[in-house]
């Protein structure tokens, strides 16, 4: 197989530059094919047993062949160990959220493969091309590929073994196939390549107006933990072996970092009790002052105010297509839920939906730490509550060792790039932290344990997690001050008296919706 000896990443070629008369003879190919299928078998169950996540991204020009040489490629595999993606125009509901979240639905488990016929940058050119034009439509791009590029990073960050494809061949090639497949007569294929409004028909008939954009995309996204791999395809033979070996070689290498000395591989968590944390800039919660304080009279005002103007405001926000992530964080017994119920008692509950977040369960441990929450992401006009949220990757999982230093030290990044793409798709957030004190939290602790209607809200986490109180004070500051962001500010709220911190919200959550819909 001499053809393909594979060179170290030294960038994209300008597809123009490719030499696409690359050709790989049948009984050779039929050889080195039998050799490949049988290793690929064996490397495909190896990373199941160590779970490393694999996720092939399939693109191309149309007419590239790509339909006949993924389903060449996947023969070897076993089926019960990969998931086959085709993807198709986004339904009603996907329009309704930020574009990457039907991608990150389908993200693989740990150990398995997920295969993408198309993918996010066939999706990514379809939507906007023709939509937007000039400066206006570069800028759209931009913030696209941008929004990709974390998506990706966050993935390979994690584990995931990602590896892109771009079939290319020539525009008199492909042409040429066009003709064989309209002597063929085959509507399935016609129809999705034209589709309802023409855009799947123009990435066919304009090869030379889209071969630019093709370009800075590949350019734009190559990286070394998401590198793509141009696949000469006017010969089929050989674009489905230097798939083949490109593949084979990733996931050997992979498999090899992994496994290559085990006390390279040790796992070290964080004790923050015994380790020299870096100097913040003072303690943010230190300077919040827990005595204020408002009367019943006032509160009850103010709650009917809030609440009646929050009704409306919420078909408001239907109206104009904008959605609302709020999320609550705080010390145990500092009032999250009676805030939230104060918040939606007069909602209607067809525009929002609460979320409380637990405890990952094997699904969800098996994916990404962010995947279990794009689900309950809102549909545009719609309103989401998180009871607890991805915060807990910077929180629980960092204080108490569910996760490495290395891994919640990215998350601030992670976490920051994962609120833009929501804010760049219009959401309005909020992310609210109630404080409290020690002292006030032993109090309703107590008083929880001694009402036999609340006793069940106070459980042996909460004790032991008190117990921890320093650990947990250094992550909430570094937190707050790493992930407090121009568009998703953390508003701390003082929760000694639950009536100020509920009148509270409902003010903040009011009067800033009220000043966003104001610009559009």
């Amino acid at each position: 197989m001499k053809n393909f000896v594979l060179k170290k990443n030294t960038g994209i070629p300008m597809l123009e530059n490719v030499d696409l008369s690359q050709t790989i003879p049948n009984d050779e190919y039929k050889k080195s094919m039998k050799t490949l299928e049988v290793k690929l078998g064996a490397l495909q169950r190896r990373a199941w047993e160590l779970k490393i996540p694999i996720i092939l991204v399939f693109e191309g020009w149309h007419a590239s062949g790509m339909g006949e040489d993924i389903n060449r490629f996947i023969l070897p595999l076993d089926p019960r160990g990969f998931d086959f993606h085709t993807m198709t125009r986004p339904c009603y509901d996907d329009r309704l959220k930020p574009f990457l979240l039907r991608f990150w639905e389908l993200i693989p488990v740990k150990g398995r493969i997920g295969i993408f016929d198309r993918s996010w940058y066939s999706r990514a050119i379809i939507e906007l091309f023709g939509k937007e034009k000039g400066e206006k439509g570069e800028k759209a791009l931009e913030n696209i590929l941008e929004e990709i590029t974390y998506f990706e990073r966050q993935l390979a960050d994690d584990g995931y073994l990602i590896l892109k494809f771009f079939l290319h061949i020539s525009e008199k090639e492909q042409k040429e196939r066009f003709k064989e497949i309209k002597k063929k007569d085959i509507p399935l294929i016609l129809d999705e390549y034209e589709g309802k409004n023409g855009k799947e028909l123009d990435f066919i008939e304009q090869y030379e107006e889209y071969l630019p954009v093709v370009e800075k995309i590949l350019e734009k996204t190559d990286s070394p933990n998401a590198p793509w791999t141009i696949v000469e395809a006017n010969d089929r033979n050989f674009a489905v072996l230097k798939i083949m070996v490109t593949v084979t070689h990733a996931i050997e290498t992979s498999i090899e970092k992994i496994t290559r000395t085990p006390g390279q591989q040790t796992i070290k968590y964080l004790d923050i009790a015994t380790t020299n944390l870096p100097v913040l800039n003072g303690s943010t919660l230190e300077k919040t002052d827990l005595s204020k304080t408002i009367s019943m009279e006032e509160y009850r005002e103010s709650k009917k105010l809030y609440q009646n103007r929050l009704e409306a405001l919420q078909y408001e926000l239907f109206r104009k297509k904008r959605s609302v992530v709020i999320i609550f964080e705080g010390w145990d017994a500092a009032g999250k839920g009676g805030g939230i119920r104060r918040l939606v008692e007069e909602l209607n509950p067809r525009l929002y939906r609460v979320v409380p977040v637990g405890s990952p369960n094997d699904t969800e441990k098996a994916h990404q730490y962010l995947w279990r929450f794009c689900d309950a992401i809102p549909l545009a006009g719609h309103i989401t509550i998180f009871d607890r949220s991805w915060y807990g990757r910077v929180l629980v999982e960092r204080v108490e060792g569910f996760c490495t230093e290395e891994e919640w030290g990215r998350a601030y990044r992670e976490i920051n790039e994962f609120e833009k793409i929501l804010v760049d798709a219009g959401a309005i957030i909020f992310k609210f932290w109630l404080q409290i004190d020690k002292e006030t939290q032993l109090e309703r602790f107590e008083s929880r344990r001694n009402d036999p209607e609340k006793n069940w809200k106070i459980t042996d986490d909460d004790w032991r997690n008190r117990n921890r109180w320093n650990d947990y004070k250094v992550a909430v500051d570094e937190m707050l001050q790493k992930t407090s962001t121009t568009g998703a500010s953390w508003i701390i709220i003082e929760s000694r008296d639950k009536r100020y911190s509920r009148a509270k919200i409902l003010k903040t959550v009011v009067e800033a919706i009220e000043e966003e819909l104001k610009k559009n």
